[in-house]
């Protein structure tokens, strides 16, 4: 929890995670703290106190630096929890399957906070994407980007049809309706990489 207290002098596994992460995270997206403090209506001198943890935010001022950095304050507490290493075993995959001949795997973990998702994708001969027992349309503001790495799909969105052999790559708005089929010969499979809510960061 962030500590409401104006004089904090906890140590390195309290409250002062917090600067960290903001920092971290501003970083990454290539922001000044100038840059952040337009975007959350918080002072650069503010936020660079906090950076530094020599002073501890208020709930309402973290979540507005939060959503500054395009998070919730819950996520952004969370950045810092468990390991910063995670690996995960083929055979310790998270798997789904559809009635529709389509398989997938998920190799990211299912972590608070996680910005992108990748999974792995099989389509049998005819078969397609967006059936009933498939995972719903990714949330507003969503990019996806799919690798195919075997055999050939057709993705259709926005009322147009790309077809896709192995080697190509294409990224595409996936709050969009869209569906991806397997028209070739063989069976498909192909790499999807979702951003969550990059409009939010523009």
């Amino acid at each position: 929890m962030v500590n409401v207290q104006e004089n904090d002098s906890s140590g390195p596994n309290g409250s002062t995670d917090l600067g960290r992460r903001i920092r971290t995270v501003r970083e990454a997206m290539g922001l000044s703290l100038r840059d952040l403090s337009d975007r959350c209506d918080v002072s650069a001198p503010m936020l660079s106190q906090v950076e530094r943890d020599e002073t501890s935010p208020t709930l309402a001022i973290a979540d507005r630096i939060a959503l500054g950095l395009g998070l919730s304050l819950s996520q952004l507490l969370r950045l810092g929890e468990g390991a910063p290493l995670t690996v995960i075993r083929k055979k310790d995959r998270q798997k789904g399957r559809g009635k529709s001949g389509h398989s997938f795997e998920t190799v990211t973990p299912q972590a608070a906070g996680q910005r992108y998702i990748v999974s792995v994708h099989r389509l049998k001969k005819g078969a397609s994407t967006g059936g009933a027992d498939d995972p719903p349309i990714h949330g507003s503001g969503s990019r996806e980007t799919l690798i195919v790495k075997r055999g050939s799909i057709a993705l259709g969105i926005d009322e147009e049809e790309h077809v896709l052999s192995s080697g190509d790559s294409v990224t595409f708005e996936a709050d969009l309706p869209h569906s991806i089929m397997n028209g070739g010969d063989g069976e498909a499979e192909f790499i999807a990489v979702v951003s969550a809510g990059l409009r939010q960061l523009q």
